[in-house]
């Protein structure tokens, strides 16, 4: 087993990263990406992005080794959703106490906290989570996990990705590796078939999945394993026998899909379920690399079939948004595939995109929102927050669909606002969730409250003083326009007058 040092330092030469891939030699052997300090705050540390990876493998006790602070990340930091299983839903911590981790208890403690767990719940798995307490301290957490399968017949495993690691993406690679070097290839399926596939990098944010596995179900398609989206741990230690692989986000998991497709051969290739376009190109591309591997080419036709009648069906759907929503103005302030994944499909409804964030996007991702929005000066890597409240306070955007962190600048801005990240209450992938998207905009756009925040406040606007009613028609229409300012009364209420 390699050690963290050398697993982080072959995370950071990934070949598959385009990025990397496009430096000299001697540039690329400091890696793709490079290391925060530590304690700097970057969205998330290490630790942070391991747990958001394998906390949705829904039937796996996820222990986190550290003091109880550590643990204040639990199941509910990305709004997963799961059909089934709620074990992941229960923290479990060693909670290490000062004295336990001066006098050298916390592997005992680990050992005795698994044995809990595995008799109390009996998991076919638990996951033990290194964190920057422990790693500092030398915890040996490989020994102690190989020590406790053994014992409990149970797999134990290590997942090595301490916080001061560096970012939330360096942990994700980690978990992937953890799952490369303990999970994936540990069962052998006895129904393996032509038409298994895996879907990697998908959260199932919403229940976002939910909404494409039947898409797939009509076509015979079986996902082998949703890593990490609803996933269970018996189905991603035999996603090594699936026939080909999608890849949703590859910022996060490039370099699992890349080895299982060394290992294995199973074919992926990187495509997106947000947008009607989208969601048809990636069916075709399943379907296509299916065949490939052997599977019977009338699934080609099948598909095609599929696509022709929910595209019809969306779009009917969507016309009523579309006239409403035509050239709105939008700016996504976001990253990784939604990045260009949102952008594309708004654009298939008419709407206009001002901006998009590519600060957490890879070089295809940047590429791709060229391709689309035909400037690349729409492009910004980060936009401080005095710049983003300038932008909105002025008019140049007529809705902002970013995370929950950067709401409150467009609440002040007085612009409407819908959250896309991981908070969100509703799932927008599919042809069913880019209706759902397009409908959610559109009562946000429309929403009567943004023209009443807009108006001036009573305070700002002129007193209305009369020393008797109003007769002619100008001073109706003075008397109106004051009251309505004042917000005193509605145009109609003056023909009482």
């Amino acid at each position: 087993m390699a050690s963290p040092g050398a697993t982080i330092q072959q995370v950071f030469n990934e070949p598959a990263c385009d990025k990397n891939r496009g430096k000299d030699a001697r540039a690329r052997k400091h890696g793709c990406s490079k290391p925060l300090t530590p304690g700097e705050a970057a969205g998330g540390c290490a630790f942070d992005g391991a747990k958001i990876v394998l906390q949705p493998i829904t039937d796996v006790a996820h222990l986190v080794h550290a003091p109880l602070a550590c643990e204040g990340n639990s199941w509910d930091n990305r709004g997963a959703g799961s059909s089934g299983a709620t074990l992941w839903r229960t923290s479990f911590t060693t909670d290490l106490t000062e004295l336990e981790l001066v006098m050298g208890q916390g592997e005992r403690k680990l050992f005795k906290a698994i044995r809990e767990i595995s008799q109390a719940y009996a998991p076919p798995a638990i996951f033990v989570y290194s964190t920057c307490v422990t790693a500092l301290i030398g915890e040996d957490i490989e020994a102690v996990c190989k020590r406790a399968a053994e014992k409990f017949g149970l797999a134990v495993v290590p997942v090595n990705a301490p916080g001061f690691a560096g970012s939330k993406n360096l942990g994700n690679k980690l978990a992937g590796e953890a799952l490369l070097d303990h999970v994936i290839g540990t069962v052998e399926p006895d129904d393996a078939g032509p038409y298994d596939i895996n879907i990697l990098g998908e959260f199932n944010l919403s229940g976002e999945f939910w909404l494409v596995k039947p898409l797939l179900d009509r076509l015979g398609i079986r996902v082998r394993a949703c890593i990490p989206g609803d996933a269970r741990y018996l189905d991603v230690a035999s996603s090594h026998r699936a026939r080909a692989a999608m890849m949703v986000c590859s910022t996060a998991l490039i370099n699992l899909a890349r080895k299982m497709e060394e290992r294995w051969g199973i074919p992926f290739f990187e495509g997106s379920f947000y947008g009607i376009s989208d969601t048809s190109q990636a069916l075709r591309n399943i379907a296509e690399l299916l065949v490939r591997k052997g599977a019977d080419p009338g699934i080609l036709d099948r598909t095609e079939t599929l696509i022709a009648q929910e595209e019809t069906r969306a779009w009917n759907k969507l016309d009523v948004f579309r006239r409403r929503l035509q050239g709105k103005r939008v700016l996504l302030n976001t990253g990784g595939v939604k990045s260009w994944s949102i952008a594309h499909a708004l654009t298939e409804i008419g709407m206009e995109i001002v901006g998009t964030s590519v600060k957490k996007s890879t070089v295809e991702d940047k590429e791709r929102i060229k391709q689309i929005l035909k400037d690349g000066n729409h492009m910004f890597e980060q936009m401080a927050a005095r710049e983003l409240y300038a932008m909105l306070s002025q008019g140049e955007a007529d809705i902002m669909l970013s995370g929950g962190r950067t709401q409150f600048i467009a609440l002040k801005a007085k612009t409407p606002w819908l959250d896309i990240n991981q908070e969100r209450q509703h799932p927008y992938a599919g042809y069913e969730g880019m209706v759902e998207l397009v409908r959610q905009i559109d009562l946000v756009i429309h929403n009567p409250i943004w023209r009443q925040v807009r108006d001036p406040a009573p305070w700002d606007c002129p007193p209305v003083i009369m020393d008797e009613m109003p007769t002619t028609t100008s001073e109706m229409a003075t008397v109106r326009a004051l009251k309505t300012c004042a917000g005193l009364a509605a145009a109609a209420d003056l023909d009482a007058c």
